[in-house]
């Protein structure tokens, strides 16, 4: 097939699930064109040794990746001028670039709901393949009325999308029942769990350093890595792992918006073993994750986020790392279905406290039974080989649906 792939972001920015399953649907024999911007991702601002123009693109094989520019801005008060200048530039170059598709495959963030809006109009009836991964809830009253009405639009956008796509994909069950209640049609929808960067995470040992870095005695050790912000609520896992004392010790590895939050909490408790390590390389995690005893992971209970799996699971489950949960809806689910770690709600310190001292309390061959079970459902469930067999499976059925009826294509 001839499959046009259309992201805001895509590597070398920490894009993987689009840029995994360009090349994978490259090296299973299609011709695949992504269209996407110059790497801005986190900054804000265009990667050292990239300069914004027109035209730019790079071949291999039956890939080619085409960049336009785009307004970059080192706040998030431009983040709206980002995403319509990205749409413009989509239109401008994708009318061209994207035509004589089979099938269009768009990876949905809010970022790119301007641009996909707009590239459909203009390329008329493509099948087209929705991966939807964040679902924008109802406006907050309590927001600025020119936000309320920037998030109108944007649901406005999505909704459009759910109508003329011939399959939406979800990456969690929870989520196909925000999408259904968005408009989309039930036939429509399917679930697909997103993958993990597998050339990275992997079941590995700890070398002498990760060991240093982690642990300090025999206590168990429950690691974070990632983002310490809003969005993780890691004050929640401060008080209580001080409630714990030394019978465990937490080790935040990352940075973000709360930190300084976060280490203010953790200095004025007085929660001797929160430790915090600076952010890593992507390639460091793997033996950080085995030298600790289990992973974190953090989900508050907000809207936007119900229906959403944190990319962290996947990555633990992928190294055979046993799991401590402080999260909702499907989230819990997988690990306590996979027999593959503890879970609690979200934002509850006491429960969470609870499990800190059961993962403390569990014998070191039965956390390793955990893992391995962990490892055994990402492969199932969760890993490259099964998304992509299902996206290309998504890709194959639109494709055909065009063929059967050209007029509703």
């Amino acid at each position: 097939m001839r499959i046009g792939i259309l992201s805001y972001h895509f590597p070398p920015e920490p894009a993987f699930i689009p840029g995994s399953l360009a090349e994978e649907l490259a090296a299973r024999g299609h011709e695949v064109r992504v269209l996407t911007g110059f790497p801005d991702y986190p900054g804000g601002q265009v990667y050292p040794g990239w300069r914004q123009r027109w035209r730019h693109q790079t071949h291999s094989d039956r890939l080619t990746v085409r960049r336009v520019p785009r307004y970059t801005g080192g706040d998030g008060s431009a983040r709206a001028a980002s995403w319509l200048s990205f749409a413009g530039s989509a239109a401008l170059s994708g009318r061209r670039y994207l035509r004589d598709l089979d099938a269009l495959y768009v990876f949905q963030r809010p970022a790119v709901t301007p641009a996909a809006t707009g590239l459909l109009r203009l390329l008329g009836p493509v099948p087209t393949v929705l991966h939807v991964q964040d679902v924008w809830t109802e406006a907050d009253p309590a927001r600025p009325a020119e936000s309320r009405r920037w998030t109108g639009r944007l649901e406005s956008g999505l909704r459009r999308l759910y109508r003329e796509a011939g399959v939406i994909v979800v990456g969690a069950p929870s989520m196909r029942e925000l999408v259904l209640a968005g408009g989309a049609a039930p036939d429509r929808v399917r679930t697909v769990l997103n993958w993990t960067d597998e050339r990275l995470f992997r079941p590995a040992e700890p070398g002498p350093a990760a060991r240093r870095l982690v642990r300090r005695d025999d206590r168990c050790v429950v690691m974070h890595a990632g983002t310490i912000g809003v969005r993780q609520g890691l004050e929640t896992a401060v008080r209580a792992a001080a409630a714990l004392g030394d019978r465990m010790d937490l080790v935040l590895v990352g940075s973000g918006a709360e930190e300084r939050r976060v280490r203010g909490l953790a200095a004025e408790l007085g929660a001797d073993n929160v430790r915090f390590v600076e952010r890593r390389s992507p390639a460091d995690m793997p033996q950080l994750y085995a030298a600790a005893d289990y992973q974190l992971v953090m989900q508050r209970d907000l809207p936007e986020l119900r229906g959403a799996v944190p990319g962290k699971l996947q990555a633990a489950l992928s190294c055979a790392a046993p799991v401590v949960a402080s999260a909702g809806g499907d989230t819990a689910e997988l690990v306590e279905q996979a027999r593959a770690g503890l879970s609690c709600p979200p934002e509850d310190w006491a429960a969470l406290a609870d499990r800190f001292w059961l993962a403390a309390a569990i014998p070191r061959d039965a956390r390793r039974d955990m893992g391995r079970r962990g490892r055994d459902a990402y492969l199932g469930r969760m890993s490259l080989r099964a998304g992509v067999d299902r996206i290309e499976d998504c890709l194959r059925r639109v494709t055909a649906d065009r063929v059967k009826n050209p007029k509703s294509a």
